[in-house]
């Protein structure tokens, strides 16, 4: 089979398209026909050398995906040859087949389409735990979201706008409003260099945001804090870019909360990922959650995919198709 692997840490030149022999699923394991799996910052790191470090080279690369079932291994029962299933962590999923453990994948309905579920899995259920458990979004609650047009900012944008929430999106230039408005946001604000903490307290006459949603990396980091209210959330996360650094946290103005969420804190368990997985289905089925695919790329062309998501210059979520 064909597949997309990493044989050293660095840039997109590390990226070959190789023939990787076929594997069989072993116990609790499921093989998998891959119909599009989803490309992701997380992909990113993993070729930068910041994650799976303990994994040896040459790296299968990606972890996201849809497709159909091939086989199972012994002792799995919830899954069939010929089940279509969408995953969020199995690595090697830049791949035409990819081995599973059947716990980390989910039965994708007939409502839903295969590149709407891979493209889903990943910036979805993080855009759950950030609108609904991280901070429990309420009606009349005002969120500033970091890169609105994104896969995961799109998604964020219509889960606060279902909730009753209005919502600030920063975008990093002026092509990309429409998405954000599309998408649902209310204000959309343009900015590069981190100066728009002044904008959103226009905006919110001088009061602040309830929640900031920033994956953008230190150079936004003091933006968020001036934009928040008092006992407002500040919600971190993305580890790619960065953190900000030592904090005092006396520092911390105006009582806010600070916390980095993680999604795997949202689904800790298989039984909550597929709770979590089928709301976003039923969402996508009913016609309340829109997912915007802004590219589609070959599978060997994996590398020019990371470079585009790279350059800030695309919007919303990018697949390959094998």
């Amino acid at each position: 089979m064909k597949a997309v692997v990493m044989n050293r840490v660095g840039g997109p030149e590390v990226m070959d398209y190789i023939d990787r022999p076929d594997e069989q699923p072993g116990p609790g394991m499921l093989l998998v026909e891959v119909a599009a799996a989803g490309v992701n910052f997380m992909d990113i790191g993993v070729r930068h050398g910041s994650a799976w470090t303990d994994m040896p080279l040459p790296r299968a690369m990606g972890v996201e995906g849809a497709g159909r079932v091939i086989a199972v291994g012994e002792g799995v029962s919830d899954f069939a040859p010929g089940t279509r299933v969408a995953w969020v962590y199995g690595p090697g999923s830049y791949a035409e087949r990819v081995l599973l453990p059947a716990a980390s994948a989910v039965a994708v309905p007939d409502a839903v389409d295969d590149r709407t579920a891979a493209a889903l899995m990943m910036q979805g259920l993080t855009a759950s735990h950030f609108g609904t458990d991280f901070y429990p979004v309420k009606s009349g609650d005002i969120a500033l979201i970091h890169a609105a047009a994104g896969g995961l900012g799109l998604i964020l944008t219509q889960i606060i706008k279902m909730r009753g929430g209005q919502v600030i999106g920063r975008v990093s230039s002026s092509d990309k409003i429409a998405a954000a408005k599309e998408a649902g946001a209310d204000h959309v604000i343009v900015d590069v260099e981190g100066n728009f903490a002044e904008e959103v307290l226009r905006l919110t006459n001088g009061e602040g945001v309830d929640v900031v949603y920033d994956g953008s990396g230190p150079k936004t980091f003091q933006g968020s804090l001036d934009s928040l209210r008092r006992s407002g959330t500040f919600c971190w996360y993305g580890p790619v870019l960065g953190g900000p650094g030592p904090l005092d946290i006396m520092s911390l103005p105006k009582s806010i909360k600070l916390g980095y969420a993680v999604f795997f804190d949202h689904v800790y368990t298989p039984e909550l990922l597929r709770a979590r997985a089928q709301q976003l289905f039923d969402w996508v089925a009913e016609g309340k959650l829109k997912i915007h695919i802004g590219g589609e790329y070959k599978l060997s062309d994996a590398a020019k995919a990371l470079t585009d998501m790279e350059s800030r210059a695309t919007t919303g979520k990018l697949i390959l198709i094998p």
